[in-house]
């Protein structure tokens, strides 16, 4: 049996967060009341968080928006903006190189992953990438596999490709395969 999207982007997202409040903004969108203050002081990447949500929630995905930062005793990080039918997602904007893509896309794994730290049960976190260049399909694939191939992350890539508007999802191992590591 598939996993209801709604019910278990609410449970991962009260796994991660607790004591938050999940406020529902659009349709399959909910935001972290914490959040919500983004939409005032911050309303030009509130636009583009939302912009880049509705690529993954008009397609029938289910998105609760995540707290800004992660603060417990050790720090105060920045943490994946969202999960995407019971996924940790982080999404990115790419307009930019292969090299800024690998960027981005590290960048990305490196939010997710932080989510994880105190949550063993979580083993996966995706990485979205609106992609506002002409990069080719097996580009972006193979510059991805790439940056995977000395890593053991689980879940998986998202891309959007907005000049030809087709939305692609691989799971890591399938990238990585790519390479034959």
């Amino acid at each position: 049996m598939k996993k209801d999207p709604q019910n278990s982007s609410k449970e991962l997202a009260s796994v991660l967060f607790p004591y938050e409040e999940w406020i529902p903004t659009e349709p399959n969108i909910w935001v972290a009341k914490s959040r919500l203050e983004q939409k005032d002081k911050e309303p030009e990447k509130w636009k583009k968080e939302m912009s880049q949500a509705h690529i993954l929630t008009d397609r029938g995905s289910i998105a609760y928006f995540l707290p800004e930062k992660i603060i417990n005793n050790e720090s105060n990080k920045q943490c994946a903006d969202l999960v995407l039918d019971g996924e940790i997602v982080e999404m990115k904007m790419v307009s930019g190189s292969r090299v800024t893509l690998g960027g981005q896309f590290r960048y990305g794994l490196k939010q997710g992953s932080a989510l994880q730290k105190n949550h063993n049960n979580i083993k996966e976190h995706s990485v979205f990438i609106w992609l506002l260049t002409d990069l080719s399909v097996g580009s972006v694939k193979a510059k991805i596999a790439g940056e995977l191939k000395d890593r053991e992350d689980e879940g998986r890539f998202i891309c959007f490709f907005e000049k030809t508007d087709e939305l692609y999802s691989w799971t890591y191992k399938e990238l990585i395969n790519l390479i034959g590591r």
